[in-house]
């Protein structure tokens, strides 16, 4: 009988302690990530975001617990685990008078490129990070933006299976965030999975496809953005009261009609208007028979634009599960 071979988790945490003088930086926290998965690794200034992934990077030791990347032990086997992984710190330092180009050279012989390959490989890099016009530029007079680019571009330079991207967006304006956030979704499609921190959520929203929420060193939620928020919906005391899930119809007009015609079904509950076009109840059914609903409204005449889940959005999810504490 053949046996099954699985692959190894791309980023595996688990039973992670790390502390500091007697203080817990991160304590006990466990998460993983597949291959190509985009993990947000959310939490306030000092939750522990930073400590984790310089441990996950080989910088740190841990007190206690495993950090593994492809299936290999970041303290066991750190310069295997190097190799596969690109760290981008919150801050990048460089040499003054140093162009793009030569930045890129000069940790593409750190990272060991063959000499010979350099050029090509610089290359590479700037123009999928789009710095192709910006490699002659000296790198202290980038803006934020290219700068953080730039850092981004060094981490893929021995083509890395794993990302762990600290803060990569801070200090961007609303545009180079749109941008990294392009940047990030076609690395994830080559293949590389991408740990990325940040306490600004909305950065994350349309990015993740997993998430943890670490707050003064613990882990008090994790799972897909969906999971996440169908668990904390259904959870809530008035969730338990009804057993429903909420849910949002939207209408092109006659919404207080709409609105007189749902509380006439036996399964919508609680329903009320909720700006010009929309109303918001709870429905107890399965989700085969919501088309009911939906087929009950559209023949008393009502053109439906939607008839969705109500999702909690990460911003929801994070208020609900942390208390706003520091470490």
């Amino acid at each position: 009988m053949t046996e099954t071979l699985t692959e190894p988790l791309a980023i595996e945490v688990s039973g992670l302690t790390k502390i500091y003088s007697g203080t817990h930086a991160v304590s006990n926290i466990e998460f993983s990530a597949h291959q190509g998965e985009i993990l947000g690794f959310i939490g306030p200034n000092g939750a522990g975001k930073t400590t984790t992934i310089r441990i996950l990077a080989g910088l740190l030791l841990p007190t206690s617990g495993t950090a593994k990347i492809a299936g290999i032990s970041v303290t066991d086997r750190p310069r295997e685990t190097r190799r596969i992984v690109g760290y981008m710190p919150d801050f990048v330092g460089y040499y003054d008078n140093t162009t793009v180009r030569e930045f890129l050279d000069f940790f593409a012989s750190a990272y060991r490129v063959p000499k010979e390959k350099r050029p090509g490989v610089v290359q590479d890099v700037l123009e999928l990070t789009d710095l192709t016009g910006k490699a002659d530029a000296d790198m202290q007079h980038l803006s934020r933006g290219m700068g953080q680019r730039a850092a981004l571009a060094r981490c893929l330079l021995h083509d890395p299976k794993v990302l762990l991207l600290d803060e990569p967006a801070s200090g961007l304006d609303p545009r180079g965030r749109i941008e990294m956030r392009a940047l990030l979704k076609e690395l994830s499609r080559m293949g590389k999975t991408i740990l990325i921190s940040s306490h600004i959520l909305t950065e994350l929203s349309d990015l993740c496809t997993r998430v943890a929420i670490i707050e003064a060193g613990e882990i008090v939620v994790s799972g897909t953005p969906r999971e996440v928020s169908q668990n904390l919906v259904r959870s809530t005391p008035e969730d338990q009261q009804t057993e429903g899930t909420t849910f949002r119809l939207t209408l092109v007009s006659q919404v207080e009609d709409a609105l007189l015609a749902l509380q006439e079904i036996p399964s919508v509950q609680d329903a009320q208007i909720i700006g010009e076009r929309s109303i918001e109840g709870i429905y107890r059914g399965s989700e085969e028979e919501a088309s009911e609903v939906v087929t009950r409204m559209v023949n008393k005449g009502f053109r439906v634009m939607s008839f969705v889940e109500k999702q909690l959005n990460l911003e929801d999810v994070f208020l609900r599960v942390t208390k706003g504490d520091l470490q």
